[in-house]
């Protein structure tokens, strides 16, 4: 016999541990890599790190509000990707390079 979800459930801790697992090697990507892909798949890990947090916080409270909320932070993850896809697309039609520490100006 299987156990079920309610009989062994899973502590916490674990969903804190990974979280802050996953957040500390998304905040690394941001700070130390130079390539703008990387810094976006840096923040993507950030939020997805969060997102574990809501979820274990919210089946370790019984309340469906946290996994609301991680319904909220995809949509906002996906629209982040998508602006931030299309912003590297035109910086690298025009400085030919995805390099962040050569966007000094903004400008055209």
């Amino acid at each position: 016999m299987g156990a079920t979800p309610t009989e062994m459930p899973i502590p916490v801790d674990w969903y804190l541990y990974l979280s802050a697992a996953l957040f500390i090697v998304g905040a690394a990507g941001v700070l130390i890599r130079r390539n703008l892909f990387v810094v976006l798949f840096s923040l993507e890990l950030m939020l997805n790190a969060v997102n574990i947090n809501l979820v274990g916080f919210s089946r370790f409270h019984e309340n469906l509000v946290g996994q609301n909320f991680v319904l909220f932070v995809m949509a906002i993850a996906a629209a982040e990707a998508a602006i931030g896809l299309a912003i590297a697309t035109a910086l690298f039609r025009n400085r030919q390079t995805l390099m962040v520490d050569l966007f000094d100006r903004m400008k055209g």
